[in-house]
């Protein structure tokens, strides 16, 4: 198979596959190394295909008809769980997090979390790397862009944010 004929295929298996698929996964598939699919994916993107890559792996970012809002956030990372089930709990996505770093500007990593399951995944990972959070680097301040079925679920969202003061509010007064 070329790498024409490849790339076509990869764009079907992740328009097909509704979970993420790790690049090692796609690179045996095609028997080719990942840092092929790394290129072919870096290739597909220029062409303008709509892949994120998550911690688990890539997809196709489907157009879906849901209402988007970004929110301006802080806590520790302890609360890093309570504040993102509070997202999940209303039917909402976590799609990424994005820190303002004051040399490098915007850093931002795609999560796509929108159950428990996903939640406890990243949580355990998050753990056995002994990882920090990109938040670490702005005291605990960062933005996320969430996703739900509608106004209503994005209202009930950032509600129960602002009650347990995870919401960046306004320092005007």
């Amino acid at each position: 198979m070329n790498s024409v004929d490849r790339r076509e295929s990869i764009i079907k298996l992740l328009l097909v596959s509704n979970e993420p698929i790790k690049g090692s996964v796609i690179a045996s598939k095609y028997l080719v190394t990942r840092q092929v699919i790394v290129k072919d994916i870096a290739i597909l993107r220029a062409k303008g295909e709509n892949i994120i890559a998550t911690p688990d792996g890539y997809i196709i970012n489907k157009k879906e008809n849901k209402v988007k809002a970004i929110i301006a956030v802080t806590h520790n990372e302890e609360e890093m769980f309570t504040e993102m089930s509070i997202v999940i709990k209303y039917g909402g996505t976590i799609e990424d997090v994005i820190v303002e770093h004051p040399l490098y500007g915007e850093i931002a990593a795609m999560l796509m979390i929108k159950n428990y399951n996903e939640l406890n995944k990243f949580v355990q990972k998050y753990q056995e790397q002994k990882a920090r959070l990109l938040s670490v680097l702005t005291n605990g301040v960062h933005l996320h862009t969430i996703s739900a079925e509608s106004d209503d679920d994005i209202n009930l969202i950032i509600s129960e944010l602002k009650k347990n003061n995870f919401i960046v509010s306004d320092l005007e007064d």
